[in-house]
């Protein structure tokens, strides 16, 4: 064998979850890697592979032994390792036996440090075959498996049960025990198409092996694409194409070995109920990829893929075909049966679902929502008679049969019942789009009545879930209060709402009854304003936005997000100003200053008290920005105020140079104290750049 080698382990077990097979594959790569990097064993790319039967990781060119190690032992200082005859000391002798050697093989080391005995050996390195299955042990053993199990006598543990397990380096087994399994170079080809075993000759020759006579396309990145292949493919031969939804996509592939593409159809009667129903029923219950005309109109087809070639594909067919019909006759029936009452006669009965135990019914929810939502709306110059209608309907569609099957169309159910009762259009759009944002990435609400009701909702629930005291902790956030303040500070920011977010919370918080608030409580307000706060935080910083800006305007307690925003736009544009070095030491150097100073700061300038040039210089220049200023401050054009400001530069620098601030004439220094005041409240109105790291 050469100095380096391939390394392939094959893990083969009963069928993986495929929700959690990529992230297992690639974290047994990465432990794989650590193992080999811990142990000081080189080697070049490494490359996973995982199907729904087995988790591989081939790391090519691994070093077959360690390098050897040169060791040094310290020992006793050579003061006292040797009389005044030269004959060892005891601690020199003890030193020696500890290392098994002769003194006469010790050596001396001196450095700046002293002198002392030292024991010089070299460590021979262990080999690779020695170390790869205590490697690959320790990978498995930290795999993020949430729960792990036990199969017949054994003590293993895994997340499935293993069969077997291939471990070679280059063309040799490495002997060793898995899991429970001797490892060895036989590996399984797929379960119907390939049942007996297939000998790995090597360690590269593995996937090609797999996939020319196994029938198994190990590969997951390959066995994905060629899954999104062959569904594209299929839905032009129907004539349309694929809805490919990425995480059905890989879910698919997880369930697979051997991907195969089967096209059925089902009734055009069952197209009568909304697309997203039978969407749902074929991505959720199925794993199928519908399929949709030019126009995005649903076909009624379908595309599965199958993990065998059938001799008889319209048998496949046929089977599922069989399956997803009484699924949609179900959703046909539960569809008639919704429409028989219309979203508004279900308002009563929400007051029989309970949104918290402290804070009511859904319907006592509805009362709060609709009130703010109705004040959100005026705000904005929309019609709050279609956000106080809205939030009254906005959780009538969980009552419906069809969301009890379907829970995640709700808000769309909402959207198709009100526009068969005929309620207006706006208020029918806004039951869908009270849920935006979901998640990350999602789109906000596009209609003023859906902004309005989306921020209401969320508003409603931080403040009463707040109020209760049981905000989140650590990672446990049972009512998604986290992803409900981003979702709100988005909605503002993304859609541009000038709003005061404050006043709406202490708006929220009267619409509680006195007795779920009492007086004396805590300030909910504040508390939810802050955590918010730190939501728009990492809003800011997945945009490249610096914390330094973050926390300048943060100093400012600003209310609105949307001035926020303006404010940290600008903050980060100063910084990139030459004169920001400067103008962030002199506020730093003014805050100090007033920081130190007893009682209040005199807010008028006198004239007559600016003695030195320096001074009225600046002073001068402070009373024409001051004025210039006003019509960026009702603009919130921040940007160009700061550019402005950073005129100041050359002044300030001069005045800190020759005027002493703290005159031993009181009027003096209380002059000069407030013209410092005004200058540091004027780069206050934006932010507290102070503090800024710039430079």
């Amino acid at each position: 064998m050469s100095e380096r080698a391939d390394f392939l382990c094959e893990l083969g077990t009963e069928e993986l979850p495929p929700l959690a097979l990529r992230v297992l594959s690639e974290a047994f790569g990465q432990g794989i890697c650590a193992g080999l990097a811990k142990a000081g064993l080189p080697h070049g790319e490494h490359k996973t592979y995982a199907t729904p039967r087995r988790l591989a990781v081939w790391v090519r060119d691994v070093a077959i032994r360690q390098p050897d190690r040169a060791m040094e032992r310290r020992g006793p200082a050579l003061a006292t390792a040797f009389d005044a005859s030269g004959k060892p000391t005891p601690p020199a002798l003890g030193f020696a036996r500890s290392c098994g050697v002769e003194i006469d093989q010790l050596q001396p080391l001196t450095t700046d440090k002293g002198a002392w005995l030292v024991f010089r050996s070299v460590e021979t390195g262990r080999s690779s075959a020695a170390l790869l299955p205590g490697i690959a042990g320790q990978a498995l053993a930290e795999l993020p498996i949430l729960r792990r199990m036990r199969w017949g006598a054994l003590k293993a543990e895994f997340v499935r049960p293993v069969h077997w397990v291939v471990m070679l380096l280059g063309e040799d087994v490495v002997d060793a025990e898995i899991l429970g399994q001797r490892t060895g170079r036989e590996t399984r080809g797929h379960r119907f198409h390939h049942q007996g075993t297939l000998l790995v000759p090597s360690a590269g020759a593995y996937a090609n092996l797999l996939e020319t006579q196994g029938y198994v396309l190990a590969d997951f990145a390959a066995r994905r694409e060629k899954v999104r292949e062959q569904v594209e493919h299929a839905a032009r031969q129907l004539g349309g194409r694929a809805l490919l939804d990425e995480s059905l996509l890989e879910e698919v592939a997880s369930l697979v070995e051997w991907p195969v593409p089967v096209m059925g159809h089902f009734e055009s009667r069952f197209l009568a109920v909304p697309p997203e129903v039978i969407i749902s029923t074929m991505k959720g219950k199925q794993k199928y990829f519908p399929v949709v005309d030019a126009k995005g109109v649903l076909l009624p087809h379908f595309i599965t893929i199958s993990n065998i070639e059938s001799r008889d594909p319209d048998r496949i067919r046929e089977g599922n075909e069989r399956v997803i019909r009484p699924r949609l006759a179900d959703a046909v029936f539960f569809w008639e049966q919704d429409r028989r009452r219309t979203l508004a006669s279900r308002m009563d009965d929400l007051r029989g679902v309970l949104f918290q135990g402290r804070l009511g019914s859904l319907h006592d929810k509805a009362v709060r929502v609709s009130s703010l939502a109705s004040i959100i709306a005026e705000g904005l110059g929309s019609d709050p008679k279609y956000a106080e209608r809205a939030a009254q309907l906005a959780k009538c569609d969980l009552l419906t049969d069809m969301v009890g099957e379907f829970p995640e169309l709700q808000g769309i159910i909402g959207r198709y019942c009100a526009q068969h009762d005929g309620e207006p259009e706006e208020v029918a759009t806004a039951l869908e789009e009270q849920y935006l944002p979901r998640l990350a990435g999602d789109p906000i609400p596009s209609t003023p009545t859906g902004q309005a009701l989306a921020l209401a909702d969320r508003l409603d629930t931080l403040v009463g879930i707040f109020g209760i005291g049981t905000p989140p902790t650590g990672d446990k956030d049972p009512f998604g209060l986290r992803r409900a303040a981003l979702g709100a500070l988005r909605i503002i920011i993304e859609g541009r709402l000038d709003v005061n977010v404050l006043t709406l919370l202490e708006k929220s918080l009267g619409l509680f009854p006195p007795s779920v608030f009492p007086p004396g409580h805590p300030d909910v307000a504040i508390s939810v304003y802050d955590f918010m706060m730190e939501r728009l935080r990492a809003y800011f910083s997945e945009q490249g936005l610096p914390s330094d800006a973050f926390e300048a305007v943060l100093s400012q307690r600003v209310p609105q997000p949307l001035d926020f925003e303006a404010r940290i736009r600008a903050v980060h544009a100063f910084r990139a100003l030459p004169e920001a070095v400067s103008l962030v030491a002199a506020n730093k150097r003014i805050r100090n200053i007033l920081r130190q100073v007893q009682g209040a700061v005199a807010t008028v300038i006198e004239d007559s008290l600016l003695t030195e040039p320096a001074e009225q210089a600046l002073a001068a220049q402070f009373r024409v920005l001051a004025i210039e200023l006003d019509p960026l401050w009702q603009k919130r054009d921040y940007q160009e105020a700061l550019t402005r400001l950073a005129g100041l530069k050359g002044s300030i620098d001069t005045f800190f140079n020759e005027v002493m601030v703290m005159a031993e004439n009181p009027a003096v220094r209380e002059n000069r104290l407030a013209l410092l005041k005004g200058i540091s409240d004027l780069f206050l109105r934006v932010a507290d750049i102070s503090l800024l790291t710039v430079g």
